[in-house]
């Protein structure tokens, strides 16, 4: 977006680029979201800014108006491959708490010198002060959300000290903690109970929301690790200091509020990692919008996304356990897969945070490796290539996460014995949160296309053409021009689009099961 375009964004103070930009004023010396209800400042006195971390640095203050930090973060990280983007998903994932520059510049490929100098040309700030923002950020959640002491508040945040602490939210905000703190009364969401020893924090995201994403997760859940619903989703995972667990719910009747995550049990420590990729796994920084509005535009799925807007793309909570489960899952059905996963968890340990019925953790890499031979089932050269790519990750052969780009994920995970074109793209999806990746030879997404497809050709009155439709691999509806099969005119969304068609594929098989299910005979 250039000047213009954003400047109209705040004059329309339009709530969907809150989070993707930050507006500072001169004459006030304060930053704001562009959704901010204040009087649209005039032009020669703005700035805009990629992040707060950048007008944190520019000198000036968030506004106590309209919040700047309790926004949904920037879809760009996920958008852009860049080396500024990779090491904003690092950062969020507390990758400078845990190794700090020295360690984010490492996994990057580059010195600590020159990572500063790329981020500070790109986002306006330093790695330093991109995690520092970061910080100010979990913990003005944290003061406003629950009734934590101020001191476990500035360690959970990532601070080295409660003067650290003090120092950086006075500076950010103009306010102490306690006063941010008073500010639950008009800006934050309820605290939980007195006694309560869960954390409960409300999730900002863009609207609209669908909450098909619960349903995806719920179908592949793990027993005793995980748990769902169309409406909730529970796991245990393992993170930096120890083992953790939590929950989200959607509750839409909750205005205002309705995604709600209670952390059953973490070390504060890993508490901003805990966060990140909850919101990782949910896609709560995605754009809708901007999604909705490029899908909408191909017939194949305008029906689709009319039914479900703001369709999300699930992440993942842990990359490794991803890459497992999608080398297990691969050519085979998502109930086949999740029989074949179950078994193997058996080799994992028992959680040291059980509870809501969560008691096992997804094995690790080395667990596998060692165990996994006895409880694997299926062809030989199958079963080797998951413990071959389970014994790379466990030495550190293998080493990938949310810091890799699609190609470099694409060049270590290829060579992997078992690992195809599919593999890796599911993978990009679900880890790096690549939001163009079109699996055309997945059997879903075949059946999706000849699904919506057919929809398409009831609404009109016909039916799709056998010679030129979908299952010829043209993607043409009826009434429409050719289009092409790999869904190209959508793009850079065709990840979402690949949700859409796994849905249409999903919902045609419940169908099929309903009309075949025998009728019961009438009783007198």
């Amino acid at each position: 977006m250039d000047f213009w375009q954003r400047y109209r964004a705040i004059d329309a103070r339009d709530t969907r680029f809150d989070g993707q930009f930050y507006t500072a004023v001169r004459t006030t010396g304060i930053y704001c979201r562009p959704s901010c209800p204040a009087r649209t400042p005039k032009a020669g006195n703005v700035t805009f800014y990629e992040t707060s971390a950048a007008a944190h640095e520019a000198g000036y203050r968030a506004c106590k108006r309209c919040l700047p930090e309790a926004v949904p973060g920037t879809p760009a990280w996920n958008v852009r491959t860049d080396v500024a983007a990779r090491a904003m998903r690092l950062i969020n994932d507390g990758v400078i708490d845990r190794d700090g520059v020295e360690g984010l510049a490492a996994r990057l490929g580059y010195s600590a010198r020159q990572l500063n100098r790329i981020l500070s040309h790109e986002l306006g700030a330093g790695p330093l002060a991109l995690a520092r923002a970061s910080r100010a950020q979990t913990a003005r959640t944290l003061l406003v959300s629950t009734p934590m002491k101020a001191t476990d508040v500035a360690f959970a945040a990532g601070f080295s000290s409660v003067r650290q602490f003090n120092d950086t939210i006075a500076e950010v905000f103009a306010m102490t903690p306690s006063a941010l703190r008073a500010t639950a009364r008009h800006h934050g969401p309820a605290r939980p109970a007195p006694g309560s020893t869960a954390l409960t924090l409300s999730l900002p995201y863009r609207a609209p929301f669908d909450p098909g994403v619960f349903g995806f997760l719920a179908v592949r859940a793990l027993p005793g690790i995980e748990e769902g619903t169309d409406r909730s989703y529970a796991r245990t995972l393992r993170l930096a200091h120890g083992d953790a667990r939590f929950r989200v719910e959607y509750a839409a009747e909750e205005r205002g509020r309705p995604l709600r995550l209670t952390i059953g049990a973490v070390d504060l420590r890993d508490l901003p990692a805990l966060l990140s990729r909850v919101r990782r796994l949910l896609d709560l920084d995605a754009d809708p919008s901007a999604i909705d509005s490029a899908l909408g535009a191909d017939p194949r799925l305008r029906g689709s996304v009319a039914e479900a807007p703001g369709m999300r793309m699930p992440g993942a909570i842990d990359p490794q356990e991803l890459l497992v489960r999608a080398m297990i899952g691969q050519q085979i059905t998502v109930a086949a897969a999740r029989t074949a996963l179950a078994q193997l968890s058996a080799c994992g340990q028992d959680s040291t945070v059980p509870g809501d019925g969560l008691d096992r953790m997804f094995p690790t890499a080395a667990e596998i490796a060692g165990g996994g031979w006895e409880l694997l089932r299926g062809p030989r050269r199958r079963i080797d290539s998951i413990l071959g790519a389970a014994a790379a990750m466990a030495d550190g052969s293998l080493d990938f996460g949310y810091g890799d780009n699609p190609e470099s994920l694409r060049s270590k995970l290829l060579p992997l014995a078992g690992v195809g074109p599919w593999t890796v793209g599911y993978v990009s999806m679900r880890v790096l949160g690549a939001p163009d990746v079109f699996l055309a030879n997945d059997a879903a997404v075949r059946n999706g296309v000849r699904s919506l497809a057919a929809a398409a050709g009831s609404v009109a009155g016909s039916s799709p053409d056998p010679g030129t439709g979908t299952g010829s691999g043209s993607g043409s509806v009826p009434g429409s021009p050719t289009l092409s099969p790999d869904f190209s005119e959508v793009s850079p969304w065709r990840s979402y689009a690949t949700m859409h068609l796994w849905r249409a594929a999903a919902a045609a098989q419940a169908a099929a099961r309903t009309s075949t299910k025998p009728r019961k005979k009438a009783t007198t």
